[in-house]
């Protein structure tokens, strides 16, 4: 009889630790998981954070690595809302697309949660060229016409 009583009890200990043991993954954590994921994928020229976003990364002068990211943390999925802005001249739905794929990954494989939705919102298209660029193009051309005055 004493060994039925043990049982119960080892029973009963194990259904307490199960109810009271408990993960929670916080929406910061997996929109830093999701915003690193996807400003790594090629053709993405940064994340769209709006104003405020922009106003913290500036004052803390700490880059904002969940900035563009909105998730919705269920007990045991997520939805994730990307906002991006592309680099000029890339194919739009295969950068979305491996965005998709790259945070969906990520989040799933770090978490255990799983992703319901990726969202991809293209919030603008970076045109400019940077001023190292400029300056190498400008570099470019004074040295092509010196040594084609120096041909000549």
């Amino acid at each position: 009889m004493e060994n039925e009583n043990n049982e119960e009890v080892k029973e009963e200990v194990i259904e307490v630790r199960e109810d009271k043991s408990e993960i929670k993954i916080s929406d910061d954590v997996v929109s830093v998981i999701a915003g690193i994921a996807a400003s790594e994928v090629p053709g993405v020229s940064g994340m769209s954070g709006g104003f405020a976003g922009g106003i913290t990364e500036v004052f803390s002068g700490k880059k904002n690595l969940s900035k563009g990211i909105k998730v919705e943390v269920g007990d045991k999925e997520a939805k994730i809302d990307v906002n991006i802005i592309v680099e000029y001249g890339v194919r739009i739905p295969d950068v979305a697309f491996e965005i998709q794929n790259r945070v969906k990954k990520a989040v799933e494989t770090m978490t255990g949660l799983k992703v319901l939705e990726v969202n991809v919102h293209v919030q603008g298209v970076k045109t400019e060229i940077s001023e190292a660029e400029t300056k190498k193009d400008i570099n470019e051309e004074i040295k092509t016409e010196t040594e084609n005055e120096e041909n000549n």
